[in-house]
């Protein structure tokens, strides 16, 4: 065996090694709680810094296997910060009492005509963010920018975008396009570019992808057009396609349970259970989005939770948050992951605050309902099934005349991500009371929207939700119409979040307290934390800008 071959095979032992105190530090956090879990992670931790010095494409591999199971202090790996999507960290250097001394790090232009949607991703002190046909990679201390990436010209959907995904030496970004390209962690040079979707067909992307073990999960939108609900497992050496999950069968597919609904795509970042082995993703609403008549029934997946299994893309559960949706209400929000109590007992649970105004609260190992509540003004069901699902209101439904409908079309909330504190037991969600005005008339057709509607009023306001309840603990009114904002909570009591009046915001949260503001223009992102050489920062988008911000150092004026 040559020199090379047997260190190698060294770093693969010791890799090996630390992938096993992950699991077991993973375990140990399930049973016993973060103290004892970070305990158990040390060991992993001490070894995975020393083996960065000399393998940095498997130390990478490495805060990944620890990071995303549980987020560690120096990154966020993926774009909920771990697979449970409660966007909560453990960090408590920036406090109730002294945050309102938050001074400005670092700024960062991207110099773009688009606000920044996408939650940073943080791994090996390297910050990855997007815009658009666009990703940066900057030094997590500075901004100083170490590269960046710009993808050719197209006539893609230009949106937003929601993030990229990390996995060894790769990075990922999908287009407006509907490619999905990889590429190296260092340059940013292109390792290679698939197509997700046909863009010319009406798909585009604005997902973050998903990476689970070998499996690069990624989901394309499109409801302009008649199209099957798509979700795809890539191989994230190869970018050779795995599987295909619809939610909604291709058109003229025989026997179809959807009632003739296309639509139900996955545009939104899922999370994952390690120990049932399900990935959770949430289902947009069917096309035609406004008329109904033409496709009777449910129409299921659309507007849904789905349970799927990461190596198959089998379908192991569904639950339907609208059912038969005619307001284009996605289901797409974030299914938050919470073990805990419920009414006496523990459980494995899915957190959902749905656009259509109501929280749902589901067993994740089989997607029985455990709660169904509103957050928000909703007046379009009445009453609520022995699923736990909404029973629309056959009144409400779109008419020639206009029929007035709460939520309105952009709905109670949308695509900013909530946080979860295990605290406090709260879901902490920007939410909207908002009402609208929605049309159908046969003329209107049937493809793609195939109708319309006018929003009247809205209100944002974050809201406190109680999960073994679903009782509002307490509301932070954040401006006129909805905000663009996510939610991240710390550890030490802290909410960070935006309002619609351009400024980042820092709250109590036990009762919402304002503690802290800054105006740097529209939020459109979430933030994130994360904690070097020994310096906690928070970073949020603002604008067309990404902003860190620490606490002061000693001896600071």
């Amino acid at each position: 065996m040559s020199g090379v071959q047997k260190r190698e095979t060294r770093h693969t032992r010791r890799l090996a090694w630390v992938f096993s105190h992950a699991r077991k530090g993973y375990a140990t956090f399930k049973r016993r709680g973060p103290s004892a879990g970070l305990t158990a992670f040390a060991k992993a931790t001490a070894v995975r810094r020393s083996f960065t010095r000399r393998r940095k494409a498997c130390a990478t591999l490495t805060v990944l296997a620890v990071g995303v199971l549980v987020a560690a202090q120096d990154s966020w790996p993926t774009y909920h910060g771990d697979y449970s999507g409660q966007r909560h960290s453990r960090l408590t250097q920036i406090t109730p009492a002294n945050v309102h001394q938050l001074t400005l790090a670092w700024a960062f232009q991207t110099g773009q005509t688009q606000q920044i949607k996408s939650t940073p991703i943080l791994v090996n002190g390297v910050i990855y963010v997007t815009a658009p046909d666009n990703i940066w990679a900057l030094d997590a201390r500075s901004a100083r920018q170490l590269w960046r990436y710009t993808y050719p010209a197209n006539q893609g959907f230009h949106i937003g975008h929601r993030g990229a995904a990390v996995y060894k030496n790769f990075v990922y970004l999908t287009t407006p396009d509907a490619h999905l390209v990889a590429l190296d962690a260092n340059t940013g040079k292109v390792k290679w570019d698939v197509e997700i979707a046909d863009a010319r067909r009406g798909f585009w992307s604005t997902n973050a992808p998903l990476v689970v073990r070998n499996h690069l999960l990624v989901g394309v939108s499109g409801d302009f057009d008649n199209l099957p609900g798509t979700l795809k497992s890539i191989d994230p050496d190869t970018g050779k396609t795995q599987w295909i999950f619809y939610s909604t069968p291709p058109p003229g597919t025989a026997d179809s349970r959807s009632g003739g609904a296309t639509g139900g795509q996955m545009w939104m970042t899922g999370t994952y259970d390690p120990d049932l082995n399900l990935v959770y993703v949430g289902t947009g609403n069917p096309t035609p989005v406004l008329n109904g008549p033409v496709r009777p029934g449910d129409n299921p997946w659309t507007c849904s939770i789905v349970a799927l299994n990461p190596d198959t893309g089998k379908l192991a559960w569904g639950f339907q948050a609208s059912p038969h949706d005619t307001h284009d209400w996605d289901a797409a929000e974030v299914p938050v992951l919470v073990d805990a109590s419920f009414n006496g007992a523990p459980r494995k649970m899915l957190l959902q605050a749905s656009r259509n105004g109501y929280f749902f609260v589901l067993d994740r190992t089989n997607g029985r309902n455990l709660l169904t509540a509103p957050f928000a003004a909703v007046n379009w069901a009445k009453g609520i099934d022995k699923e736990g699902r909404p029973i629309p209101d056959p009144a409400k439904e779109p008419t020639r005349d206009g029929v007035l409908i709460a939520p309105n079309e952009s709905g109670a909330t949308n695509y900013r991500s909530p946080s979860f504190d295990p605290q406090s037991g709260l879901l902490i969600v920007s939410a909207q009371d908002a009402y609208g005005i929605y049309f159908f008339k046969p003329e209107h057709g049937e493809y793609g929207w195939a109708g319309a509607d006018y929003n009247l009023w809205g209100k944002g306001v974050l809201r406190a939700i109680d999960y073994q309840t679903g009782k509002i603990r307490w509301s932070h009114e954040l401006g006129d119409g909805p905000s663009g904002a996510g939610v991240l909570t710390t550890a030490s009591g802290l909410t960070f979040t935006g309002d619609s009046m351009g400024n980042a915001l820092a709250l109590r949260t036990s009762d919402g307290t304002t503690l802290w503001h800054s105006g740097i223009g529209r939020v459109g992102n979430s933030p994130v934390t994360y904690e070097l050489d020994g310096r906690q920062y928070m970073l949020i988008g603002g604008g067309s800008a990404l902003y860190a911000w620490t606490l002061p150092t000693s001896g600071s004026p």
